[in-house]
């Protein structure tokens, strides 16, 4: 059995995290010991950098399956993270919303509609991914502090390297 970061127990309409290593995998509760969950190709129990390939993928199905199948040997918890900032809608209008969306393919892409994206527009009605969010804050303040060196190493070229050029003329 996959180990969970918690002892709480999944309720119907909780979002699952599943923990694959460079990235989270998200799943809805539906109960009985069963989710539903957008995936791409390469999801599946295990995948860690195997579906890394699923940012190539433009189509993902909803699924419906056991949630130890979904975990696999992955460390996964409860995460409603956004209950704080939304309001949780009817949890009969998630299950059913879940349920009609099971079997079907839909368009995938990692930035604007992924598996985090899925769940949570079920449970709240808005479509949001913080690992998304995150990973271009992320981006944004590496190219930030790249900028930044590449800015304090032309300064100090121009105070340092400037004055040698000017002695390297006058002689």
């Amino acid at each position: 059995m996959a180990p969970t970061l918690y002892d709480k127990k999944p309720e119907p309409g909780d979002l699952i995290e599943i923990f694959r290593g460079n990235y989270q995998h998200w799943a809805l509760y539906v109960g009985d010991g069963f989710v539903v969950h957008l995936a791409p190709p390469s999801e599946g129990p295990g995948a860690r950098a195997n579906s890394m390939m699923s940012v190539l993928s433009d189509k993902a199905k909803v699924k419906k399956e056991e949630i130890w199948d979904v975990v696999g040997h992955d460390q996964w918890c409860v995460n409603n993270q956004l209950d704080e900032k939304y309001q949780v809608r009817p949890i009969h209008e998630i299950l059913r919303e879940a349920q009609a969306y099971v079997d079907q393919e839909m368009p995938y892409c990692v930035f604007r509609g992924n598996c985090e994206h899925f769940v949570t527009d079920l449970r709240y009605g808005k479509a949001e991914s913080r690992q998304v969010r995150q990973a271009v804050e992320t981006a944004g303040m590496a190219a930030m502090l790249g900028f930044g060196v590449l800015a304090v190493a032309g300064i100090a070229a121009a105070i340092f390297g400037g004055g040698s050029k000017k002695k390297n003329e006058e002689k």
